[in-house]
C-alpha cells in the first residue's frame, strides 16, 4: 500500500482532537476496530477524563457501506442501484444456479450458492472477474463463469447490487458534496490488501482525501517455546497460565487456538473451569466470565432460536420424536415454569407410545396432564394455514405461529435477550427476501429462514480481559501477554486453500494469498513474526501426540527457544476434586438391598434372566423400576416384532391345530394368520401390506420345518401360568406347548435372535424361561427348545429326554439330572433376588453390561476397571 506511514501514538492523538479533525480509521476486520475503540478509550480515561468523543473507527467494509447511505439519502439516490442483503444474494444465487443448465445435476444447490458468493466477493477484490470466462478451468469454473454472468446480468436488470462490488459503486461518487467524507483517512493493521480496496483507496486520494497507513507497535519480547504431551494438557496449561496473567495485573491477555471453530465448546468449558469455576454451580448467580471467545456459534444452535425453528417445523408438518421430544421440555414454550416436571413425565410416557415422526394434530392428541403446553398447541394448530405466500407475509405468519405457542413467555437473561433481538433480525432479513424471491410454500419458507438463521453469532459481554482467538482473527492485535497454542506442522503454517469454483492458475496469477503454498506461507511467515512482537511475554507452543500419531513442532516457530521447567500458572482445583478431598467416608455394604416384601413381584421370568446377567440390574429394574426413556423407531422395534411374530403363530395353529393340518394347502391358513396378525398390531398401509408378505413368507418357511416332525398336536399357546420358585409366585406365558404322539410334551419359545442351549448349562442360566416352565408344568415335559425363526435359519434346537423325539433337538445325557440342575440354578436366583442380593456383578463382564441401560446408576466401569476391550475379544 504506496500511502505515507503514521505512528500509532501520532493516530491516537488526532483521535483525541475529536470529530472536528475529521480522522477517520478503518480496519480490515471487525475485531480490529473494537480493539483500537478500546485503545483510545483506555487513553482517554487514563488521561482522567469523564467524556470524549467518539474515535470513528470502523472495518472497511462497514466505511464503504456509510458512504453508500449518505449517497442513498441525497440527491443522488436515484441512479444508485439498490444494496442487496446477504440472504438476498444467496437467494439470487440460488435461483441462477437452478435455471442454469447445471441446476438439475446439483443435490445441494444451497451449499453451491453459498460457494459461488464467496468466490463472487473473491473475484471482484481481486480483480480477476473479467477472466472467468476466458481462463481454463474444471466444470466447476465452467459452471460458475455461467453463473456469474447471469447473476451480474440479473442484478443490472432489476437494479441491484452487491457487497462485492459496493466499493466499485460508491468510488465515482467521491467527488460528491453529499458524501460526508474524512480529511484524513487511516488504513490501520492492513496485512493483505486486496486491488479493489487499493483502488479506492488511491480514488479517495484523488478526491483530496489524506490517505495514510499506521501499523500496530511491535514490542520488545523474549519468546518461548514450550511442548506438551497432549493438546489436552497443552490447553489446561494455556487457561492456567492466563489466570496467572490475570491475576498479575495483566490487562490484555491473549491466547490463540488454531482450529478454534471445531474446539470451541471444548475450549469454552476448559476456560470457563479454569477462570470461573462456580460458574455452572446450581443456584450460583451468572456474571461474565473474564474471557471472551471470538468465534461464534451458528444462531440456529442457540437453544432460544432451535426452540423457535422446532415450533415452525411442527407447524409445517411431521417432525422427527426426539425434535418434538425437545420442544415439549423447552423452557421457551408458555406455561414451561409450572409444567416442566409434568412435561418431563409426558415426554416419558410419550416415548412408550409415540411413532417416530408426529405431526401437530397428532402430538395435541396425545398430550395428557400438562393444559397449558394443550392449549397453547392447540393455538398453534388453529392458526390459519398458508399455501404460497411472499417472503414478507411468510415473516407475519411465522410471528403469529410463535406468538400463538407463548414463544418465548418467560423472561430472559442478557445473552438470551440479544439472542431473541437476533432472531428478530433474522426474521426482518428473511422478510427483505421479497425483492429477489417469487412466492413460495411453507417448506420453502422454513428453509430459507432456517438458511438466513446459519450465521455466526455471539451474544456481546462486558470487556473481557483475557481473548480466546484463532489463528487470523489475532493478526495484528497487541497485548500484554500472549500464547499461541497449537503450532504443530500439521497446522502451521496453514494448507493453500483455492477457491474451487475459481481456476487455481487465475487465483496464483492474481496473487491471492490462500492460492498456493507459497504465498500461503509467506502470510504465515507474517502473521508468525506478527505474534512473537505482539506483547512483552509471547509463549507458542505445540503438543507432541495426537492418539497414536506423533506430531512435530512448526518450522516456523523452530528458531523460538524452548523454556525450561513448567510455566507459571495457577493450578486451579476442580469442585470435583475439592469435594473428593474433603469427604468423611462412610463404608455401607451397597450389594445388600432388604429382602423382598411381596412372594409376587412383577416382571416375570424376566426377573431371573437379570438376576443371572448381574443381580444389580435385577434390583433396579424390578424393585427400583429403573428403566432407560424408550426412543420411538421408524417402523417396528425388535419388541413389536417379536410381538408380531408370536400373534402370526398363535393365528397360524388356531387354524392348523396340529401337524394333521399340514396336510394338503396352508396359504389359506397362512393368509389368514398374517392378515390377523397385522390387524392386531394396528399397522397401517403400505406398511401393513409388506408386514403381511414378510409374514407369510417367514410362515411357509416355518411350516416345511414343522412338516419334518413326527405326529404331535398343539396343546397351548400363549398360556398364562403361574410359576413358583424359591418362594416366588412369578407370571409367566407359555408360548407353545405340544403333545407329542409319542408321549409326553414338548416346551417351545420362539426366537428371531441367535438362541443356543447352551444358555440353559451351567452356573446363571442366561435363559430361564423355558427350564422354569418345564419345572412347574402339570404335564410331562419330555423336550424343551427354541423355535429359531430367522430367514434361512429356520430349526428347532434344545434338549430332550429321548433321541429323535424333535428334529435337532438333542437328547440329554441324563434328563433328570438336567431338570434337578434347572431346579438348583433357578432356586439360588430366586433366593438371591428375594434376599436382596444387589451386588453389581455382571455374569461376563463387558459382554454383560454393553448394552446395558444401567450403566449412569451401577457405574460399573468406576469399580471395575478391568473392563477393558480385550475381555470382549470373544464378542
Amino acid at each position: 500500500m504506496s500511502f505515507a506511514p503514521v505512528r500509532k501514538a501520532d493516530l491516537l492523538a488526532r483521535l483525541a482532537a475529536g470529530q472536528a479533525t475529521r480522522v477517520c480509521v478503518v480496519t480490515p476486520n471487525r475485531r480490529l476496530a473494537q480493539e483500537l475503540s478500546r485503545e483510545f478509550d483506555a487513553g482517554q480515561s487514563a488521561k482522567n477524563l469523564k467524556v470524549w468523543e467518539t474515535a470513528d473507527i470502523l472495518p472497511f467494509t462497514a466505511f464503504v457501506e456509510r458512504l453508500y447511505e449518505d449517497a442513498l439519502y441525497s440527491d443522488l439516490a436515484a441512479q444508485l442501484p439498490l444494496l442487496l442483503t446477504t440472504a438476498q444474494e444467496q437467494a439470487l444465487w440460488e435461483s441462477t444456479i437452478r435455471t442454469s443448465k447445471w441446476g438439475e445435476a446439483l443435490l445441494a444447490v444451497p451449499q453451491a450458492a453459498g460457494n459461488c458468493l464467496r468466490a463472487w466477493e473473491l473475484a471482484q477484490g481481486w480483480r480477476i472477474a473479467g477472466a472467468l470466462a476466458s481462463f481454463p478451468g474444471n466444470d466447476d469454473a465452467r459452471a460458475f463463469a455461467d453463473w456469474s454472468r447471469d447473476y451480474a446480468r440479473r442484478c443490472e436488470r432489476e437494479g441491484n447490487t452487491d457487497a462485492a462490488r459496493l466499493a466499485d459503486v460508491v468510488a465515482p461518487l467521491l467527488k460528491e458534496a453529499a458524501l460526508r467524507k474524512p480529511r484524513l483517512l487511516v488504513a490501520y493493521a492492513f496485512d493483505v490488501v486486496t486491488p479493489q480496496e487499493q483502488e479506492f483507496l488511491a480514488v479517495c486520494a484523488d478526491q483530496g482525501i489524506e490517505v495514510v497507513t499506521c501499523a500496530p507497535e511491535r514490542r520488545k519480547s523474549k519468546p518461548g517455546r514450550r511442548v506438551f504431551s497432549s493438546a489436552r494438557e497443552e490447553l489446561d496449561a494455556a487457561a492456567q497460565w492466563a489466570r496467572a496473567r490475570l491475576e498479575a495485573g495483566a490487562q490484555r491477555i491473549g491466547v490463540v487456538v488454531p482450529e478454534l471453530g471445531q474446539r470451541r465448546k471444548e475450549v469454552a468449558r476448559v476456560f470457563a473451569r479454569t477462570l470461573h469455576p462456580a460458574h455452572n454451580l446450581p443456584g450460583a448467580q451468572r456474571k461474565a466470565l473474564p474471557f471472551n471467545l471470538s468465534l461464534g456459534a451458528p444462531l440456529a444452535d442457540y437453544p432460544l432460536v432451535r426452540a423457535a425453528l422446532s415450533i415452525l417445523e411442527l407447524a409445517a408438518g411431521e417432525i422427527p420424536f426426539e425434535q418434538a421430544s425437545r420442544l415439549l421440555r423447552s423452557p421457551y414454550i408458555a406455561g414451561a415454569d409450572g409444567e416442566m416436571a409434568r412435561r418431563a413425565l409426558l415426554d416419558a410416557a410419550l416415548r412408550k407410545r409415540a411413532p417416530a415422526r408426529v405431526t401437530l394434530g397428532k402430538l395435541v392428541g396425545l398430550i395428557e396432564g400438562c393444559p397449558v403446553l394443550r392449549q397453547r398447541l392447540e393455538a398453534l394448530f388453529a392458526v390459519p394455514k398458508k399455501d404460497n405466500a411472499s417472503p414478507h407475509d411468510w415473516g407475519r405468519h411465522f410471528t403469529a405461529l410463535l406468538d400463538a405457542a407463548g414463544f418465548p413467555e418467560r423472561s430472559l437473561d442478557s445473552d438470551e435477550f440479544q439472542t431473541r433481538a437476533k432472531f428478530n433480525e433474522t426474521l426482518a432479513e428473511f422478510a427483505k427476501l421479497e425483492r429477489v424471491t417469487p412466492k413460495m410454500s411453507f417448506r420453502q419458507a422454513l428453509a430459507s429462514l432456517k438458511q438466513c438463521a446459519d450465521v455466526l453469532f455471539q451474544p456481546e459481554t462486558p470487556d473481557a480481559p483475557i481473548q480466546v482467538l484463532g489463528v487470523l482473527e489475532s493478526a495484528g492485535l497487541e497485548f500484554d501477554a500472549l500464547w499461541v497454542s497449537g503450532l504443530t506442522d500439521d497446522v502451521w503454517p496453514l494448507h493453500a486453500r483455492p477457491n474451487p469454483f475459481i481456476p487455481p492458475a487465475l487465483q496464483r496469477k492474481a496473487q491471492i494469498p490462500e492460492a498456493s503454498a507459497e504465498a500461503t506461507l509467506e502470510r504465515c511467515k507474517r502473521i508468525t513474526e506478527g505474534w512473537l512482537k505482539a506483547a512483552g511475554e509471547v509463549i507458542v507452543s505445540h503438543s507432541t501426540r495426537e492418539e497414536d500419531r506423533e506430531l512435530l513442532a512448526s518450522p516456523l516457530i523452530s528458531g523460538v527457544p524452548g523454556l525450561m521447567g513448567t510455566p507459571e500458572t495457577r493450578s486451579v482445583a476442580r469442585y470435583r476434586d475439592v469435594i473428593f478431598a474433603a469427604r468423611q467416608v462412610e463404608y455401607v455394604e451397597d450389594g445388600k438391598a432388604p429382602p423382598l416384601a411381596t412372594k409376587t413381584p412383577k416382571g416375570g421370568t424376566r426377573i431371573l434372566a437379570d438376576q443371572s446377567a448381574c443381580p444389580f440390574r435385577a434390583f433396579a429394574r424390578h424393585r427400583l423400576a429403573a428403566e432407560a426413556l424408550e426412543e420411538p423407531v421408524e417402523g417396528l422395534d425388535a419388541r413389536a416384532r417379536g410381538l408380531l411374530l408370536h400373534s402370526l403363530m398363535k393365528e397360524l395353529w388356531t387354524e392348523l391345530k396340529g401337524s394333521a393340518g399340514l396336510v394338503g394347502d396352508v396359504g389359506p391358513a397362512i393368509e389368514k394368520a398374517a392378515t390377523r396378525a397385522v390387524a392386531a398390531a394396528k399397522l397401517e398401509d403400505p406398511f401393513a401390506g409388506l408386514e403381511r408378505k414378510r409374514l407369510a413368507k417367514l410362515a411357509w418357511e416355518w411350516l416345511e420345518v414343522e412338516r419334518g416332525r413326527a405326529p404331535f398336536t398343539v396343546a397351548a399357546m400363549e398360556e398364562k401360568r403361574k410359576l413358583k420358585v424359591a418362594g416366588l409366585v412369578l407370571n409367566g406365558r407359555i408360548d407353545r406347548m405340544d403333545a407329542l404322539e409319542s408321549g409326553g410334551h414338548a416346551l417351545i419359545d420362539y426366537k428371531t435372535g441367535k438362541p443356543t442351549p447352551n444358555e440353559w448349562l451351567g452356573e446363571r442360566l442366561d435363559d430361564p424361561q423355558l427350564p422354569l416352565y418345564a419345572l412347574n408344568a402339570k404335564e410331562d415335559i419330555s423336550a424343551v427348545a427354541f423355535a429359531k425363526l430367522r430367514t434361512g435359519e429356520m430349526r428347532y434346537m434344545g434338549f430332550s429326554d429321548r433321541e429323535d423325539l424333535v428334529p435337532g433337538v438333542k437328547a440329554a445325557k441324563d434328563w433328570k439330572a438336567l431338570l434337578e440342575g434347572w431346579k438348583k440354578e433357578l432356586e439360588a436366583l430366586g433366593q438371591g433376588f428375594a434376599a436382596g442380593d444387589a451386588r453389581v456383578d455382571p455374569k461376563d463382564l463387558l459382554n454383560t453390561c454393553r448394552y446395558c441401560d444401567l450403566q449412569p446408576l451401577c457405574r460399573v466401569y468406576e469399580r471395575v476397571n478391568a473392563l477393558g476391550e480385550g475381555e470382549a475379544a470373544d464378542d
